[in-house]
């Protein structure tokens, strides 16, 4: 059982540059051993490429599987989204946010969770 008293908060940002999926995305976070985290902010923001597609695929750990989060999402120019708008998304160990995109598009993707010691998933 994780120790919800000893959490830390952390905000990553990527510029997202592959264009490939699963294990050739690019690495937004991964879980710490020994730790669960909660993501409580996932946002997204395109640059100056009109209706270009953004993918973010979640890494599960305990079974090798790779799930989109958002699977082809076409972004206008100079916008951004939420994807975790009013919930929350559960990693343990080994987890990871990856993401990529369409040729031509730039985006930043950024993340905010909490991270907190969980001895039992080590």
């Amino acid at each position: 059982m994780p120790f919800l008293s000893k959490s830390k908060f952390l905000t990553e940002s990527k510029t997202i540059t592959s264009l490939l999926p699963n294990a050739d995305a690019d690495l937004i976070y991964t879980c710490p051993n020994n730790y669960s985290a909660i993501v409580k902010f996932l946002h997204l923001s395109s640059g100056i490429a009109n209706n270009k597609k953004a993918y973010i695929q979640f890494y599960h750990a305990d079974d090798g599987t790779y799930h989109h989060i958002v699977n082809g999402l076409a972004m206008g120019a100079h916008t951004a989204t939420d994807l975790v708008s009013g919930s929350q998304l559960y990693m343990h160990q080994g987890d990871k946010l990856i993401g990529y995109i369409e040729a031509t598009m730039s985006l930043d993707v950024t993340v905010s969770l909490e991270e907190y010691y969980d001895p039992l998933r080590g």
